[in-house]
C-alpha cells in the first residue's frame, strides 16, 4: 500500500532508557513502513539535555507552539544518584515540567480497559480522565527547616503599595515551614482546557479541592472555574447535555469510588498527581494509562504515563530478554497522529491512528499480552510474550485492518 502522506508536523522527542528502546521499536514496526512520518526531532534523551545545558528541552516546547501536536518519550528526572551515573553537570528540571510550563497546559490521564482486566473498584465500567493543573502549589514551593524559636511570618509587598504580613506560627521549638503559591493566570488557563477538553470528549466535568479549609488560596481557584464556567462555557455544556459542578475533594473521593466512570476530574497540582497514580493502579497498570498535555491555545502534547522502565533497561543491556509493555506509547503517538490529521483534515492518518489503538487492543484482547499484564489477567491464562514480539503481534493484526 502507499503511505499515509503528512502535511505538516509532529514535533518528536526522544527519551531515555527502556523506553527509548521501545520507542525506534514502535516506529520501525508499526509507523514507518505505513506513514511517511514529518516530524521535527529533539533528543531528550538524559545525555543531549545535559549536553545542551537543557536547550534542548526548551526548544521542544516552542516547537510545540509553533506545530500545535508533539509527541514524548519518557524521560529521566534526575536526582543525585543520576547525577553520578549519568555524569551530568548539574540536577536537570524534569523535561515535563519545564514543557508543561512553556505551553501553560493541563495534563489529561485516562486509562485503557481490557475485559480480561477489572478495576480493583468493581463498579468502574468507564474510563476516568484525571486533569491536573501542572503548576504551583508544593512543586514550586519555598521551604525552610526552622533551626530555633521564632517567628515565621508571611508577607506581601506590592508594586503599587499594597502590603501584607501576618503571622504563620511562633516556633517554640524546631519545625518546617513552607510557602506555595499560584496565579489567575495559570488556574484560568487550567480552567479553559478542562471545559474545552470536557466539550471535545464530551464528558462530564467534576473539580474538586478544599475551599472550606483554604478559603483564599483554593477558594481562587473554585471561583475563577465558576466565573469562566459562567461565562464562556455553561450555554455549550447544556446543549451537549454535559455537567459541571464543584466539589470538596473529600466528598469527590467518595463520589468516585461509588461511581461508574466516564467523566473528567480537575485536580489541582499535588492533588492531581496522587489522584492519577490511584486511578491508574486501581485500573490495572500505567503502562496502560494515556497522557496528553492540553493548552487552552490548542497545543497537544502526548505522552505515556509512566517512567523509562530502569529496571527492564538494566536487563536489555545485559542481553536479557524484556517483556515491557508498550501500550501507552504506542497511544501516545497514535493520540498524536490522529490529532494531526484533525487540524489538518488529513482523514487518513486519522483513521489510521484510529486502526492502530484497535489493533493494540484486539492483540491484548485474543490473549497476547506483556507479562506486566499477566499478573492481572482474569479468564483464559495469556501468551505472554516479549516486547518485540508483542509489536510484532500489532502489527500482524494492523496490517489486515489496513
Amino acid at each position: 500500500m502507499e503511505k499515509i502522506k503528512m502535511e505538516n508536523k509532529i514535533v518528536e522527542m526522544d527519551g531515555d532508557e527502556m523506553t527509548r528502546i521501545l520507542w525506534k521499536m514502535i516506529k520501525d514496526e508499526l509507523l514507518l513502513p505505513f506513514v511517511e512520518l514529518n516530524t521535527e526531532y529533539y533528543d531528550l534523551g538524559l545525555p543531549c539535555r545535559d549536553e545542551t545545558n537543557d536547550k534542548v528541552t526548551h526548544d521542544a516546547g516552542e516547537a510545540i507552539k509553533k506545530w500545535h501536536v508533539g509527541v514524548k518519550c519518557a524521560t529521566i528526572t534526575p536526582n543525585a544518584q543520576r547525577v553520578e551515573e549519568y555524569h551530568l553537570k548539574e540536577m536537570w528540571k524534569s523535561p515535563n515540567g519545564t514543557i508543561r510550563a512553556i505551553l501553560d497546559g493541563t495534563v489529561f490521564r485516562a486509562p485503557i480497559l481490557l475485559s480480561h482486566v477489572k478495576p480493583a473498584v468493581r463498579n468502574w465500567k468507564k474510563p476516568i480522565t484525571i486533569a491536573r493543573h501542572a503548576y504551583g502549589d508544593v512543586y514550586k514551593g519555598t521551604e525552610y527547616r526552622v533551626p530555633e524559636k521564632g517567628k515565621a511570618e508571611l508577607v506581601f509587598t506590592g508594586e503599587n503599595g499594597a502590603s501584607f504580613r501576618e503571622t504563620v506560627y511562633d516556633f517554640e521549638c524546631p519545625g518546617v515551614l513552607q510557602g506555595l503559591y499560584n496565579k489567575d493566570s495559570s488556574i484560568e488557563s487550567f480552567a479553559h482546557s478542562c471545559f474545552q477538553y470536557a466539550i471535545d470528549t464530551k464528558q462530564d466535568l467534576w473539580f474538586a479541592t478544599k475551599d472550606t479549609i483554604s478559603k483564599q488560596y483554593d477558594q481562587t481557584f473554585k471561583l475563577i472555574f465558576q466565573d469562566i464556567f459562567e461565562k464562556h462555557y455553561k450555554e455549550k455544556f447544556e446543549s451537549l447535555g454535559i455537567e459541571y459542578f464543584y466539589t470538596l475533594i473529600d466528598d469527590a473521593v467518595a463520589r468516585v469510588i461509588r461511581s461508574e466512570g466516564g467523566y473528567i476530574w480537575a485536580c489541582k497540582n499535588y492533588d492531581g498527581d496522587v489522584m492519577s497514580d490511584m486511578v491508574s493502579t486501581a485500573f490495572g497498570s500505567l503502562a496502560m494509562m494515556t497522557s496528553v498535555l492540553v493548552s487552552p491555545e490548542g497545543n497537544y502534547e502526548y505522552e505515556a504515563a509512566h517512567g523509562t522502565v530502569t529496571r527492564h533497561y538494566y536487563r536489555y543491556l545485559k542481553g536479557e530478554e524484556t517483556s515491557t509493555n508498550p501500550v501507552a506509547t504506542i497511544f501516545a503517538w497514535s493520540g498524536a497522529l490522529r490529532k494531526r490529521g484533525e487540524l489538518d483534515a488529513n482523514k487518513a492518518l486519522s483513521d489510521f491512528a484510529d486502526k492502530l489503538e484497535a489493533a493494540c487492543i484486539n492483540t491484548l484482547e485474543s490473549g497476547t499480552v506483556t507479562k506486566d499484564l499477566a499478573a492481572l489477567w482474569e479468564g483464559p491464562a495469556p501468551t505472554v510474550v516479549n516486547s518485540l514480539d508483542f509489536i510484532r503481534a500489532i502489527r500482524a493484526d494492523l496490517e489486515k485492518r489496513l
